[in-house]
């Protein structure tokens, strides 16, 4: 065990020194957004009463990838599977580079590999949530939409 920052963290995945799943990177990246333990607590105090939303990520393979889709996204379906008894998964023949490039309204993970994941996020958080930091793992550059 060791304990790191959440950029720390960030940057030991990125080296391929530890990994952990795309929700975790996620998490990572929104806890980016504080400086300290104090600011967040301040943060999480002043949200607490606000609600929360449930999510459950729908994976898109693509030719070259995948992108977990999230709530609010412009591919997320509108009734998507909650329980997982359905085992959707969506598919394109399109690279991630071109969907990234069509899209306009992202809240996504964009997954190339184990240790090469991106998150995209343009859509207002609800509940007064703090979206997370764009952070991506690779040398792509998709924010000419963004």
């Amino acid at each position: 065990f060791q304990w790191s920052s959440p950029p720390e963290a960030i940057e030991r995945f990125k080296s391929e020194e530890i990994w952990f799943p795309p929700p975790q990177f996620y998490e990572l990246c929104r806890l980016c957004n504080f400086s300290s333990l104090a600011e967040l607590q301040q943060f999480s105090s002043a949200r607490a009463l606000e609600g929360c939303e449930r999510w459950m990520p729908v994976m898109l393979s693509a030719a070259d990838g995948f992108i977990q889709l999230l709530p609010g996204d412009e591919l997320y379906p509108e009734d998507p599977d909650y329980t997982g008894e359905k085992k959707i998964i969506l598919s394109t023949d399109k690279k991630v580079e071109d969907l990234m490039k069509e899209g306009g309204i992202f809240h996504r993970i964009v997954i190339k590999g184990i240790n090469n994941l991106a998150v995209y996020v343009n859509i207002q958080a609800k509940y007064k949530h703090i979206n997370p930091l764009m952070i991506k793992c690779d040398n792509s550059d998709y924010s000419s939409r963004l």
